[in-house]
């Protein structure tokens, strides 16, 4: 799944491309709108909440996405030939006068009432990325479950929205504790929120969600995707193992404290 950070990205793609645009065609190729005929509408923004992209339309109307693992909006210009994947992928077709948005595999399409945007989104948590980002209210809802494990409970976008797996290990690094280390355990809570809004928001208009600081292929995580190679902070060889339904995770046994499997 993306992480929030990959969302933003994309969503600012496509609002640079689609507001103020009037829809020259428009297709949902999913069973409950099959039939819903947005043409001749403007795109009045497109902005994400979490993982979740919004695209909203001209007439009260709004577009819900959400990419979880394989999805993706493709952006094209007006001609162009469609490369992402074959047309039995296609769940969504924006297009106006000079741009046409493709939406492959996406598991989630839903058109909805724009005053009915909460029933889509208002289980999520602050969102990392939005303008009325509140670490009170996140840590609050992660202090809720003191004894669940910090990894598992970064990644509930009902705490906090957009984090994905990737960041809930880097963080757990940062903040020098395994990923099963209870919440309740974790004596700077509020500094590993601070950290998170900081490098989310450092990413989210660049590639390679960077955590070192170091930009460059192979240096840019602390141990994300790194298992069984030395420690760039200590030279101790990480470990790996799974967390949080199967997600990999992955540690330094020297740097980080806290329970293991």
């Amino acid at each position: 799944m993306p992480e929030g950070d990959t969302v933003y990205r994309a969503t600012a793609q496509l609002h640079a491309a689609l507001a103020g645009q009037v829809l020259t065609s428009a297709d949902l190729r999913v069973p409950a709108h099959a039939t819903a005929d947005l043409t001749g509408r403007r795109v009045l923004e497109v902005v994400p909440h979490g993982k979740h992209l919004l695209t909203r339309i001209e007439g009260g109307l709004t577009l819900h996405t959400h990419l979880r693992m394989d999805g993706r909006w493709a952006l094209y210009r007006a001609g162009e030939r469609w490369t992402g994947g074959p047309a039995f992928q296609i769940r969504a077709v924006l297009g106006t006068e000079h741009h046409t948005a493709v939406g492959y595999r996406l598991p989630v399409v839903e058109l909805l009432r724009t005053a009915d945007e909460q029933r889509a989104v208002g289980h999520l948590g602050p969102d990392l990325l939005g303008p009325d980002w509140d670490a009170a209210e996140a840590r609050r809802r992660l202090a809720e479950r003191p004894e669940r494990p910090l990894g598992e409970a970064l990644l509930d976008q009902r705490n906090l929205a957009g984090i994905g797996n990737v960041y809930a290990n880097e963080l757990c690094f940062l903040a020098g504790v395994t990923p099963w280390t209870p919440v309740g355990a974790l004596p700077g809570l509020d500094r590993l929120l601070a950290r998170a809004h900081q490098v989310l928001d450092a990413n989210k208009l660049r590639h390679g969600h960077v955590t070192t600081g170091d930009t460059r292929p192979g240096r840019q995580h602390w141990v994300y995707g790194r298992a069984r190679r030395p420690c760039t902070r200590c030279g101790t060889t990480l470990r790996a193992a799974t967390h949080a339904e199967d997600r990999p995770a992955t540690w330094c046994p020297h740097c980080q404290r806290g329970p293991t499997p």
